[in-house]
């Protein structure tokens, strides 16, 4: 029993324990230093120029040696990408509080080049909000030519935590707008900027219903959802229908949750769905779990 005991012991500290990479990447230190004006970046550095911001330095990322540009932005010039969540007021004003009491704005935001020879940041929108509240005239960004980083919002945001909905919202908004950029393309190439085909679907639900229950049906759709292989446009106007279908599976439901004193028909059957009961979103008993068969 004490072998036992001592090997389950040596076999869960070994789960936990993290190997650095046999193989090493990026550049050496002393190699990572660029110019502003380096050949990869003198459109960039013009751009920034003609923005009226500076550029500060350059150097290859420590990763992938793709070059990046650090610089300084006049704070009119930056604006977030259309496609993220909706600001919050509360979370503006507890971050430039903390940045106050710092007396330093220590955190650069992600730029890319967006529309009309301006910039754009996939995950700096709360933090230019509080800038612009502190009455900062510009703000430190890491300026990438990769435009594609605008698209890796779910991977990039770190300033404040996603919930179902934000998620949902920013994926459906990213597809929306990729949808009218590149109409040829299908949606399974954006699996990386998408990370769920469920949150396509409950971000339509929810920009029809915003006080949609998406939570709740995340599990399943985990399960049953997955990215098209169609064109964006199309596969989107499918969505659609589900959303929809979703959308009136959740009316039911709510409407059986909601009849008062009514007794349980197939009481055999209850806790079919013993997780869901929690949830008022969720019938009382399984038989109304057959309105998925809309599905």
């Amino acid at each position: 029993m004490a072998a036992r005991k001592k090997s389950a012991k040596k076999s869960g500290s070994a789960r936990k324990r993290l190997s650095p990479a046999k193989e090493k990447r990026g550049p050496e230190p002393s190699s990572a230093a660029l110019a502003p004006d380096a050949a990869e970046l003198v459109d960039l550095s013009a751009a920034v120029a003609a923005a009226g911001g500076a550029a500060l330095g350059a150097y290859s990322d420590p990763l992938a040696s793709h070059p990046l540009l650090l610089a300084m932005l006049p704070l009119g010039a930056l604006e977030p990408t259309p496609f993220q969540r909706d600001l919050s007021p509360t979370h503006v004003k507890r971050l430039a509080q903390k940045i106050d009491e710092a007396g330093a704005f220590l955190d650069p935001v992600i730029a890319v080049r967006g529309k009309d020879g301006g910039f754009w940041t996939p995950n700096g929108r709360h933090r230019l909000a509080a800038a612009k509240l502190l009455g900062m005239r510009a703000i430190a960004a890491l300026v990438s030519p990769d435009e594609a980083l605008a698209y890796k919002i779910l991977a990039l945001n770190t300033e404040k935590a996603h919930n179902t909905k934000d998620r949902s919202l920013e994926v459906i908004r990213m597809a929306q707008a990729l949808a009218k950029a590149e109409p040829r393309a299908p949606e399974s190439q954006f699996a990386a900027e998408f990370e769920l085909a469920a949150y396509l679907t409950l971000g339509l639900c929810y920009q029809r219903t915003p006080r949609f229950a998406g939570g709740a049906y995340l599990p399943f759709l985990r399960r049953v959802d997955r990215l098209s292989v169609r064109a964006l446009p199309v596969a989107l106007r499918e969505r659609a229908g589900f959303a929809a279908k979703l959308l009136e599976i959740d009316a039911r439901v709510k409407e059986i949750a909601a009849r008062p004193g009514r007794p349980c028909r197939s009481a055999r059957r209850c806790c079919a769905w013993p997780r869901a009961r929690r949830s008022s979103t969720w019938p009382a008993c399984a038989s109304a779990t057959s309105r998925w068969s809309l599905w």
